[in-house]
């Protein structure tokens, strides 16, 4: 790609929370009731955090926007994302608001999860500046339903980023209202990869089929890569549809942070120029290899040592 260099190879807007994960849980929560869990994990959490962090462990320049409460989540999420050697500087603290939290109750390749919001709910258009968005190759936004400043204003983000020569990508994430309400006429147009799972486009779509929703999407896509978990991932851009099957973890530690990770390998892939079927195998193995530790993050130490797992446990070779 002839672009110039610029500070931040990719830049992540978007919310900010720890997850509190409980593992080896006995028994499922009920009303007036007490259960065990035999593990817990205090992690960096969100969509938006995960990605960033993982993005800039397989070697890319990161950068974040996202808003925190000035408090001790605050304090450890800072710390969490510049030991992974995220860019902090654009994050806005407010002594005046509360940094959100996720308790996530960890079943095997499946989980529950109550969020609080907090901070990230303040997040808005208006925190966006132009000058900060010039330092970036490319943007990144993930959580949509999580951050009502972005509500009808998604797309011109999105037109912000790419007036200012920037690619752009979307994980929408889950809507725990069940509204489903973003206008994707607006916002498809503005973006450059669009990166749903299998059950948020089926909720976009508002079709009962993984392939009608695929047809109803792809053609208002550049890039629509939908991730299928254990099964994999489908890819549809130029008409063509592209299949790929997941690299196998026979012993997955934490399903939390795959679509995160996944999302990772295909930007840090997208932003080299690779192929879009490069990016979708490296998406679909950066997945996996987040399932081989807990809390999203862990698994990913630096390149070297991503590499490594990817050989070691994936028969995986970088081309």
């Amino acid at each position: 790609m002839n672009k110039l260099k610029k500070k931040f190879d990719v830049i992540v807007v978007g919310e900010l929370n720890v997850d509190l994960i409980l593992n080896q849980i006995v028994g499922y929560p009920e009303i007036g009731k007490e259960i065990l869990a035999d593990q817990m994990t205090l992690a960096l959490g969100s969509s938006s955090a995960i990605c960033a962090s993982n993005l800039s462990s397989l070697g890319l320049n990161v950068g974040f926007i996202g808003k925190l409460g000035k408090d001790l989540f605050g304090k450890f999420i800072i710390q969490e994302l510049q030991k992974k050697g995220v860019d902090t500087s654009l994050i806005i603290t407010d002594p005046n608001l509360i940094t959100g939290a996720t308790i996530a109750l960890n079943y095997d390749e499946d989980r529950a999860m109550v969020t609080y919001q907090g901070a990230m709910t303040h997040l808005g258009i208006d925190d966006i500046r132009k000058e900060d968005l010039r330092l970036a190759q490319h943007l990144h936004f993930s959580s949509y339903f999580f951050q009502p400043g972005f509500h009808n204003e998604l797309h011109n983000l999105f037109k912000m980023a790419q007036n200012e020569g920037l690619s752009t990508s979307l994980d929408v994430q889950w809507d725990p209202a069940d509204q489903w309400d973003l206008d994707l006429e607006k916002v498809l147009p503005a973006l450059d990869v669009f990166i749903p799972n299998e059950a948020e486009l089926l909720k976009l779509s508002k079709q009962e089929n993984l392939t009608e929703a695929i047809d109803v999407i792809k053609e208002k896509c550049n890039q629509l890569v939908v991730k299928c978990g254990n099964r994999g991932s489908v890819l549809c851009y130029d008409g063509k549809k592209v299949e790929k099957n997941a690299f196998t973890n026979k012993n997955v530690v934490d399903s939390i942070g795959a679509g995160d990770s996944f999302n990772a390998g295909y930007i840090s892939k997208y932003v080299k120029g690779k192929s879009p079927e490069e990016c979708q195998e490296f998406g679909n193995l950066i997945g996996a290899i987040s399932t081989t530790d807990s809390g999203g993050t862990a698994a990913f130490k630096d390149l070297d040592a991503i590499m490594k797992i990817a050989k070691e446990k994936f028969n995986y070779i970088q081309h």
